[in-house]
């Protein structure tokens, strides 16, 4: 293995001792891309000025060489780079094919007179990332509605039963995460019982004059009115002060003022109570689609045999959902992918294994949740270009690369000048209070770079910007990372590039 430097006790010779440090570190200076260790150790030596603190820096060639490094073996908060780590574990159990089902599932028979469902009814929901997202491009309630009318059914009756096909249907926060992260926008309940990522959205818009009461435009997921109160006054002027809450029997309260002048304003967060939601959202899809639902009314005795599906959709490939999970860096998204491959209870443990597995060594890798949202996950810098560099030489890896963003996409957007095109890079990104960590590919006309930038230090912010200034100046005169067109097409991307 290369010999490891590390911030050396130089005083004013700093950057002296940055180039001296860095030379060990190339194992064959031929096979070295040209002034590399140059411009590495004058990069190292401004970004651990600008944001002094613990990093780990590796840098390979494609087939996994180390070409230079700083701490490479020593264990960081790696962030949301941990979804990288996921999306192969999720491929390599799954396929890149696999989709997650959500269904109406019955016992019983229709009645050909008036269309009603003679017996027992449910939902069964298993995690589906995509259902009821917010951009419309997932399955939706309404769709497995139009499927029950298309079959006959015009009238259900009996309370909502919700089910999973692997476990309880519901949705909690993982015991990994910090509670501080709770009910925040990139921390909402994870669970079977899922929809519009569980997070709530709430459109106003001011009543004609001052005085009046705000009017409710829209709500994500659909169908959500029937639980919005809106009591906001309208006042003159632009200004807006908004919010709204959750009440214990699941009603959102839009409250505040809204500017006669200022136009509609959407409200977004986190719902606390995922079955409530879903009860109006499904109620709503039944009466759109024409179907009578007595909730309130006692079920009808089921004819003899066993259940059945009355009405499944699915969501898009494996692939798909982890293309856009990585480029938005869902935390809930990366989780469920998690407990779909790996289970609920020993899911990190599985990971951790996989990703072992992969790199042929036990140290250096430490995984407690799958979308790195924990502070106590642990990865090398080492560990990643391993795992860069393996991973897609196995079965499941082909087109690896294609699932992380590109530059100048997602969570990669600000990545946008400096390069020949969107493609040089494929890399994720990860970013908790103390941490900044970019770790990809990096296409180059003589093979791929394999980098690891992590960080973890008081300025997480200036790291990214050097992490960026590493990337821009590697990335220069890059090309643009092929996929292999000789295995399955790359996923289709859903959705737009929003980040939460």
């Amino acid at each position: 293995m290369p010999l490891q430097s590390s911030k050396l006790q130089c005083g004013k010779t700093l950057a002296l001792c940055g180039l001296l440090a860095a030379t060990p570190l190339i194992a064959d200076a031929q096979a070295t891309p040209q002034g590399l260790a140059g411009r590495m150790a004058e990069w190292y030596e401004a970004a651990s000025r600008n944001a002094p603190g613990q990093w780990g820096v590796a840098v390979a060639d494609q087939s996994g060489k180390m070409l230079w490094s700083v701490n490479p073996e020593e264990p960081l908060m790696p962030a949301s780079t941990v979804k990288l780590f996921t999306t192969g574990f999720a491929r390599s159990v799954l396929g890149g094919t696999a989709r997650r089902p959500t269904r109406v599932v019955g016992v019983g028979s229709l009645n050909p007179k008036n269309g009603e469902w003679v017996g027992t009814w449910a939902l069964e929901l298993n995690g589906d990332p995509s259902l009821e997202r917010a951009a419309g491009q997932g399955p939706t309630f309404y769709d497995l509605a139009l499927q029950l009318a298309s079959s006959g059914v015009r009238k259900i009756t009996g309370p909502l039963q919700v089910q999973s096909a692997d476990g309880p249907a519901n949705a909690v926060y993982p015991a990994a995460w910090s509670p501080r992260h709770y009910g925040r926008l990139f921390a909402p309940l994870v669970g079977p019982l899922t929809l519009h990522e569980n997070v709530i959205s709430i459109t106003v818009q001011p009543g004609s004059r001052s005085g009046q009461r705000a009017l409710l435009v829209s709500t994500a997921p659909q169908g959500l009115a029937s639980r919005v109160k809106v009591t906001a006054l309208t006042r003159s002027g632009r200004r807006s002060h908004l919010s709204f809450r959750e009440t214990s029997n699941g009603v959102f309260i839009v409250s505040g003022t809204i500017g006669v002048r200022g136009g509609a304003r959407a409200l977004t967060g986190v719902s606390s109570d995922p079955r409530a939601v879903l009860n109006a959202v499904w109620a709503s899809a039944l009466q759109r689609a024409g179907i009578t639902w007595s909730a309130a009314s006692p079920r009808r005795a089921p004819a003899v045999g066993g259940p059945r599906v009355l009405a499944e959709v699915a969501s898009p490939p494996l692939d798909s959902l982890a293309s856009e999970i990585n480029r938005r860096s869902l935390n809930y998204g990366a989780e469920l992918l998690l407990q779909w491959a790996g289970g609920r209870d020993q899911g990190a443990q599985h990971l951790t294994d996989h990703v072992r597995q992969v790199i042929g060594r036990q140290n250096g890798v430490y995984l407690v949740d799958g979308s790195g949202l924990s502070y106590e996950d642990r990865v090398s810098p080492e560990a990643f270009v391993a795992y860069l560099a393996k991973f897609p030489g196995t079965p499941a890896g082909r087109n690896f690369p294609q699932l992380l963003p590109a530059n100048g996409t997602g969570t990669l957007r600000r990545l946008n000048t400096g390069f020949p095109g969107t493609g040089v890079v494929r890399a994720k990104t990860g970013t908790l209070g103390r941490v900044s960590s970019v770790v990809g590919y990096l296409g180059q006309s003589d093979g791929t770079l394999l980098i690891s930038l992590m960080y973890n230090g008081p300025r997480p912010w200036a790291a990214r910007q050097s992490q960026w200034n590493l990337f821009r100046t590697l990335g220069a005169n890059g090309v643009i990372i092929p996929a292999d067109t000789t295995a399955e097409v790359p996923p289709v991307q859903l959705g737009g590039d929003e980040s939460r």
